[in-house]
C-alpha cells in the first residue's frame, strides 16, 4: 500500500512539476519552493506510513510471540500430565509384575503339593493292594506258621523264632520298599 501511494505521489509530482513549469514560465523559484514543500509532505507521509507498518509488524510479531508462549505453556502442562500418567502406569506395571511373580511361585508350590499328594494317593492305593495281598499272604503265613509251630513243638525247638519260615518278612519288606516316600528308612 505504501509503494502504491509512493508511486502515485511521484506520478503526481511529475504531473505537478510539468504543470507548474508550463504555467509559471519564468518563475522557477516559486515552483521550486512548492516542489520542496510537496516533497516534504510526501516524505512525511511515507515516514508516517512506514511507522504505521512497523507498528503493525511489531504487533503481529508480539501476537505471534504470545501465541507461541501460550502454546509452549500448554505443551508443558500436557507433558507434565503425560509424565504423571506414565509414572502411574509404570507403578501399576511394577505392582502387577510383583503380584504375577507371587502368583507364579504359589502356582509352582501348589503344583508340587498336588504332585506329592498324587504320589501319596498312588502309594496308598499300592499299599492297599499290597496290604490285601499281604493279608492273603499273612493268612497263608499264619497257617504256615501254625504248621511250623506245630512242627517246632514236635521237634522241641527251644526258640520259636527259628522255626518261622521268613515268608511274611519278605512280603512285609516288599510292602515297605513299594512306598519309599512313606517309609524313608527302608
Amino acid at each position: 500500500m505504501a509503494s502504491s501511494s509512493g508511486s502515485g505521489s511521484s506520478g503526481s509530482l511529475s504531473a505537478a512539476t510539468a504543470a507548474a513549469l508550463a504555467a509559471g514560465g519564468g518563475v522557477a523559484g516559486a515552483t521550486a519552493g512548492d516542489l520542496r514543500v510537496l516533497m516534504e509532505q510526501r516524505r512525511a507521509k511515507r515516514m508516517l506510513s512506514n511507522r504505521e507498518s512497523a507498528r503493525r509488524s511489531r504487533m503481529r510479531k508480539q501476537r505471534h510471540l504470545d501465541d507461541l508462549t501460550a502454546q509452549a505453556a500448554h505443551l508443558r502442562r500436557e507433558n507434565a500430565h503425560v509424565a504423571a500418567a506414565l509414572g502411574l502406569t509404570a507403578q501399576g506395571l511394577l505392582a502387577v509384575d510383583a503380584e504375577n511373580a507371587v502368583l507364579r511361585t504359589q502356582a509352582a508350590e501348589l503344583a508340587a503339593r498336588l504332585a506329592s499328594l498324587n504320589d501319596i494317593i498312588a502309594c496308598m492305593s499300592t499299599t492297599t493292594n499290597a496290604a490285601a495281598a499281604a493279608g492273603a499272604v499273612a493268612v497263608s503265613l499264619t497257617a504256615a506258621a501254625a504248621a511250623a509251630a506245630a512242627a517246632a513243638s514236635a521237634s522241641a525247638s527251644p526258640d520259636p523264632f527259628l522255626a518261622f519260615d521268613g515268608g511274611a518278612n519278605a512280603a512285609f519288606d516288599d510292602l515297605l520298599r513299594s512306598c519309599a516316600e512313606m517309609f524313608p528308612l527302608c
